[in-house]
């Protein structure tokens, strides 16, 4: 019954059969493609080194925010770091590189790329370096994106948040990006500063008088060169290859008791302040606090402190959806 049926209508049944045949062929061929789609994205243990493009940007606006990108050589913040990682793994980050998850990389707002900088878990006191290679954190609240290697390193990738201070390292990021622009990694290096003359005598052993120098005896100089700042550094400093990644090496620095606050604002005059406190004084626990950045003394108004950063995430988004947009999360 079967066999007369396919015989009967043998050429259709042939039809059929080709297209199966054509469709699994197709299959094969997409699974070929996705597979060497793959390959492309190179896994991390065989990503080469990377140093990407030199990038600053131009400000741009992220949920309502304007962040302002800038070359800020004296970096020193502290605040919450969060980690991201397994779907971002192979894509392209800011500055053209390919993200790497286990990599001692990371993302931030404003820094250039690449920048070096010193993160310090204040909570545990375990301290790595990074190399800036990305934009973000978006999340409010969050002042630094580290790779998974980074936050495993520090000891927060369960948690997903840490208490964090992040510093710039001037020397190294100053190499980095000489090199990312293809220059000198001493390029941008201050002039050469002269170094006087100075008169130099031998002196005695100790306890003998100094014998008195010969009338018109002229004084030996001391050799006298110039240097830049890069030559001051060991001769293995500046000689040693550049390294765009930094080694997964974790130092450990003595822990401090840390609170957390939300600030609403940094006022240059007090009336503002005081403007301002009385506006969140529903809110709960408001203080004045003062600062001086530079020549410049400031009254920040800031709430708390507050319990964790789950309650300080509330009352940030609490005092952003009013429009205190300048509200951040502060460690003290």
């Amino acid at each position: 019954m079967v066999a007369g049926r396919w015989i009967s209508g043998g050429w259709k049944s042939g039809a059929v059969l080709l297209g199966l045949m054509g469709i699994l062929v197709g299959c094969a061929e997409t699974e070929l493609a996705v597979h060497n789609a793959k390959r492309l994205q190179l896994p991390s243990d065989a990503t080469p080194p990377q140093q990407g493009n030199y990038k600053v940007g131009r400000p741009y606006q992220i949920k309502n925010i304007w962040y302002y990108p800038r070359v800020d050589y004296d970096y020193d913040e502290t605040g919450v770091a969060s980690w991201y990682g397994p779907g971002f793994h192979g894509k392209r980050t800011a500055n053209g590189e390919i993200y790497d998850q286990n990599a001692m990389t990371a993302a931030h707002r404003t820094l250039p790329m690449p920048t070096l900088v010193q993160v310090t878990n204040l909570e545990n006191g375990r301290s790595i370096r990074v190399r800036i290679n990305d934009r973000g954190p978006f999340a409010h609240g969050r002042i630094i994106d580290l790779s998974k290697r980074g936050a495993e390193l520090l000891g927060f990738v369960r948690q997903g948040t840490a208490k964090v201070r992040v510093t710039i390292l001037e020397p190294e990021t100053r190499e980095l990006v000489n090199a990312a622009k293809g220059l000198s990694p001493d390029a941008d290096a201050p002039p050469a500063v002269p170094v006087e003359t100075v008169a130099v005598q031998e002196l005695p052993p100790a306890g003998e008088a100094a014998p008195a120098p010969a009338a018109g005896a002229p004084v030996k100089p001391a050799p006298v060169r110039t240097a830049s700042a890069a030559q001051l550094q060991t001769s293995d400093t500046a000689t040693a290859p550049l390294v765009v990644n930094p080694q997964p090496v974790v130092t450990q620095e003595a822990v401090r008791r840390t609170r957390l606050y939300v600030q609403a604002g940094a006022f240059a005059e007090i009336v503002n302040a005081e403007r301002m406190r009385a506006r969140l004084s529903s809110l709960g626990n408001v203080q004045i606090a003062r600062a001086v950045v530079g020549d410049t003394r400031f009254f920040r108004v800031r709430l708390g402190p507050v319990r964790d950063v789950g309650e300080a995430d509330k009352l940030l988004e609490r005092l952003l959806y009013n429009g205190i947009t300048d509200a951040k999360v502060v460690v003290d």
